[in-house]
């Protein structure tokens, strides 16, 4: 079972599924010869050809209109967002298009596509390589949102994802991608798209987290022990659209206080719906107020280190966010 990086995992299922089903192609920009701006497709195209990994325009409407139509033409066509950030022009085609084929056919027509972007800071990327983008697509009934924090599930995860009958984003982590490392079996398996990850069992507090923010919170956790300790549960939501709620409320009773990570803006961001729902379903099981932990209502992440490192969570800032809610 080699020990693999984040990026060396979706490399591993890309490479698996392309073997595994002669309908699987991959397209998006630089995918081919160059491997991707990351290198998530290296060594892919002089293994399958320029036909299943296919170098496309600088056009990301066209990337995901491509896909949809070869989707509803039964293939199953992963497209390659190059950054989140980019996704934008095509947010008509996966929000009015893709996400409603199978209610506007009555269940006729299925669009199995997926759309894989590298999301969030970390990188000194700036305003337009930096943003977290889950939140406006989680809103939209149709779609399947996922965001892998360990090599193990990004793995598992891409591939339920390609062989999932209805359209799936898959955001990855970026700031992850060679400095998130772990286990990965060279078989054949799939983590199911739903279900929350317990990254660390606890019973003084919950942290609900995803991607990046997941594998922080499960090193605050552990600082938190050491120092204070606290004995924090972490919970990996990693598919964000359908929620697990009922992981979030077992924990949220177990524990009695909750604490939500994420990188995007704090107002109106995905953790809102999250401290929503427990306070909705949850309240009983309180002995605090539900608290999130999230980036600046800034336009953008700053290209500067130190103001990018003020902008973002980080290990630091979630153990202090723990010990403050830990003290009520």
């Amino acid at each position: 079972m080699p020990n693999l990086t984040l990026i060396d995992a979706v490399r591993m299922a890309l490479d698996e599924e392309l073997a595994r089903d002669p309908r699987v192609f991959i397209t998006g920009e630089d995918v081919g010869v160059r491997g991707g701006v990351f290198r998530a497709t290296q060594g892919l195209y002089d293994k399958y050809g320029a036909s299943r990994v296919v170098d496309s325009p600088l056009a990301e409407l066209s990337i995901v209109a491509i896909g949809i139509g070869a989707a509803l033409a039964e293939l199953r066509p992963i497209c390659e967002i190059q950054f989140s950030d980019f996704i934008h022009p095509a947010f008509n085609q996966i929000v009015n298009e893709a996400a409603k084929f199978y209610y506007r056919s009555n269940g006729q027509w299925r669009v199995p596509l997926v759309i894989r972007a590298p999301y969030g800071g970390g990188i000194s990327g700036g305003l337009y390589h930096s943003q977290s983008v889950e939140a406006f697509f989680a809103h939209v009934p149709g779609l399947k949102i996922v965001v892998p924090s360990t090599p193990y599930d990004a793995k598992g995860l891409l591939k339920s994802a390609v062989r999932d009958p209805n359209p799936v984003l898959f955001f990855e982590p970026k700031k992850g991608y060679r400095s998130i490392k772990g286990d990965v079996p060279t078989d054949d398996y799939t983590v199911p798209i739903g279900p929350a990850r317990v990254a660390r069992a606890g019973r003084d507090l919950s942290v609900f987290a995803y991607g990046m923010m997941a594998h922080y919170a499960a090193q605050a956790a552990e600082k938190v022990a050491r120092e204070d300790g606290l004995d924090v549960e972490v919970i990996d939501l990693r598919t964000l659209l359908p929620l697990d709620k009922t992981s979030i409320l077992e924990s949220v009773k177990k524990t009695s206080k909750a604490l939500i990570v994420y990188e995007d803006n704090k107002t109106l961001g995905y953790g809102a719906e999250v401290a929503a729902l427990i306070v909705d379903e949850g309240f009983e099981y309180l002995d605090a107020p539900v608290k999130r932990l999230a980036g600046a209502d800034v336009p953008g992440v700053p290209f500067s280190h130190p103001m990018q490192e003020y902008f973002m969570p980080n290990p630091d800032k979630i153990a202090a966010a723990i010990r403050d809610l830990a003290a009520y």
